[in-house]
């Protein structure tokens, strides 16, 4: 008969322990650190794009304070700017995932990156509880 509660399971889990080999104890230990990993990776994954998040909401604030025809470098990769100018202030391409971008307005993006970094922001929360 299964106990009710998490407080039964616990006490079940320690009488399985306790009964457990060596080897079968290490193995648990092995699958424990293996799932820590994995969860610090997670969070170490998400505090990275949620920053990459931030500094994109922060670069699209500043062009929106430059005005049309602005000299500037355009980053072609993260080491690479060639010069340009800045055309029109109202629409940006954003990066979707997988090579996708799509075309939005300044709001629109700010807006994108916002929710972005909210859903980060809780997916991060719910891994701390784990």
């Amino acid at each position: 008969m299964a106990s009710k509660g998490s407080g039964g399971g616990a006490v079940m889990r320690a009488v399985e322990i306790e009964k457990m080999s060596v080897e079968q104890l290490r193995a648990v230990k092995e699958q424990a650190d293996l799932e820590v990993n994995v969860l610090q990776d997670s969070l170490t994954n998400i505090r990275t794009a949620t920053a990459r998040l931030n500094v994109a909401s922060n670069a699209l604030h500043d062009l929106s304070l430059r005005p049309q025809g602005k000299k500037m470098l355009v980053p072609l990769t993260a080491s690479l700017y060639v010069p340009g100018t800045l055309d029109d202030t109202d629409k940006v391409l954003v990066d979707v995932g997988t090579g996708y971008f799509i075309e939005k307005t300044m709001v629109e993006g700010k807006d994108y990156c916002e929710r972005k970094i909210n859903l980060l922001k809780s997916n991060y929360d719910q891994l701390l509880e784990v």
